[in-house]
This record gives C-alpha cells, structure tokens and sequence, in this order.
C-alpha cells in the first residue's frame, strides 16, 4: 500500500493501517517531511512528484491512496499528470483512491448537492482538481485499473481549526450573507479514505462530508465558543470584503449544501461525528493551529 501526499490526513491515514498489520510507504515531497514521518513510525520516502523521476517506485497491483495536493497555480495539475505518465513506466495500481474537492462543483446558489452534480468549478484550486479527476479518469479507462474519488468538503479535527483567525479578531460576514458551507471531521474523512478503498465502487465518485452543512460564519462561532475565545465581529458582507483575505472571499463567493447519502448507504459509512455539536468537544484540547476552513 502507499500513500501518497502524507500530511494532516495522510499521518492518520497511515497510522490506521499500520496499527492494522499492513505493509505501507508513504510519499512525501521533502527530506525533512520524510524524517518526521521516519520518527513517527511512518515508513516514507521523500520525492517530488510533480517533477523527479518515479521510475524505480513499485506501484503495479498495489493500493494506492493519492493525496497530494495539486501545484498552487494554473489550472491544470501536472503533478498527477506525471504520476499518470510514471504509471505506464512501472505497473499500474490495482486501486487509487484521489481525494478531490467539492469545490469542483463551483457555486450551486445553497442548493442540495449530490455526486450527479455537473461539476462547474470557477476557483483555480478546483479547476486544478477536476483536471486531476478527468486526467486520472482517463487512466483508469485505458489501463483498466480501479478508481475511486472522493470529493472533500472542509476538513476540521484536533489541530486543524482556524483558532489563530480568530483569536486576530477578524471580521466575519453576518449570519445572513454567509453562504451554506460543508465540513467533515478528520477521523470520518480517514473511515470514509478506508471504505472508499475497500468497498467504493470502480469509478464512483463520493461526497465525503457529515450531511449537515451550516453557514460559513456559524462555523467560525462555533470554533469561538467552543475555543472559550470572543466571537469575531460581523458585518455586512459589503464592509467586511476589504479586511477578508482573497482567500476567505473566495470561501464566501460559493454557497453549497452536500448531501452524503451514498458515502452511507453505498460504502455502509457510519460516522463518528455526524455533525458540529457532536465533533468540535474532539478537538480540544489542541495546540493551537491556523489551518484554513
């Protein structure tokens, strides 16, 4: 088995399986990253994939888990293009699982969303993973490997909240301008990565999120009340655009409530934390961190 990309999900992901017996490697792009993982007792190998060579690496009739983020501009991912193209070079995987992003389906106006969704992503960052969806689509069906993605929707758990925004005092958009935002707690995301490789259905795409969508500004005060720190200021969406980052208004430019219905009925996904209240008393207490929504 291998896991490539093994950051925040990756190290969980790892852990699962080697607390389970199986034999993994897990990719990840710097020495230093692959030293802290070797520390961890994660076994790792350090290689660029969107540039070095990939030839010696092991990949045929193994189950590969592929979650390595795409290259931080363009509209095109080229590190799953040369992943795609190392492929042909050493033997294909039996399965990879890509985790994608909801964001491939762009603004729906808070419409509920499911897998038959046209996918429709304005952002870069989404335009970037659909192409590494179609690139490894085309793979699949020319190589006859399985392929199973799972798009993702926010991702919070113990160390990955925006605490550090919100203890800036940054404002928010009031309640009525924030658009309907999803989210899935860590431990679920790696049970759905799991169900998803044992049980997905060759290329099936899956909403991987807790069903229970809220607005964006209600997530942030949620993670206030529950960090015991104030509740940012809210404004009207109009006031607050010029102190937000182009990151955040990219956030608040889409509005989309996921349905999971066939992450649980298709894949039998039971989730530990199905909704806010029950997730966010998992997380603390946590070091601080500063990771995005």
């Amino acid at each position: 088995m291998w896991i490539l990309g093994c950051g925040y999900i990756g190290q969980r992901l790892a852990r699962h399986y080697l607390a389970a017996g199986e034999t993994l490697t897990a990719l990840t792009r710097t020495p230093s990253s692959r030293q802290a993982l070797s520390a961890a007792g994660i076994p790792a190998l350090a290689r660029d994939l969107a540039t070095e060579p990939l030839k010696d690496l092991a990949w045929a009739g193994e189950s590969l888990f592929h979650l390595a983020p795409p290259p931080p501009e363009g509209n095109q991912d080229a590190l799953t293009r040369h992943l795609v193209a190392a492929f042909r070079d050493t033997g294909h995987p039996r399965r990879l699982v890509y985790m994608s992003t909801t964001g491939v389906y762009g603004d729906c106006g808070g419409d509920w969303v499911d897998e038959s969704r046209p996918p429709a992503p304005v952002a870069p960052r989404a335009l970037r993973r659909l192409d590494a969806e179609e690139v490894l689509r085309a793979w699949s069906q020319e190589s006859g490997a399985e392929l199973v993605i799972l798009r993702v929707a926010g991702i919070y758990g113990p160390g990955r909240l925006p605490l550090e925004r919100i203890r800036q005092g940054l404002p928010l958009a009031r309640e009525e301008d924030s658009p309907w935002s999803n989210r899935i707690h860590a431990d679920d995301l790696v049970a759905a990565c799991v169900a998803a490789m044992d049980l997905g259905t060759p290329g099936a795409v899956y909403n991987a999120c807790d069903g229970y969508p809220t607005t964006m500004t209600d997530y942030f005060l949620r993670v206030a009340d529950a960090a015991g720190l104030p509740r940012p200021a809210l404004l009207p969406l109009n006031e607050a655009a010029g102190k937000l980052s182009p990151g955040m208004m990219s956030y608040l430019a889409e509005s989309r409530r996921l349905s999971n219905r066939r992450l649980l009925e298709e894949l039998g996904l039971r989730l530990r934390y199905p909704n806010l209240a029950a997730g966010l008393p998992s997380c603390f207490p946590i070091a601080p961190d500063s990771g995005d929504p």
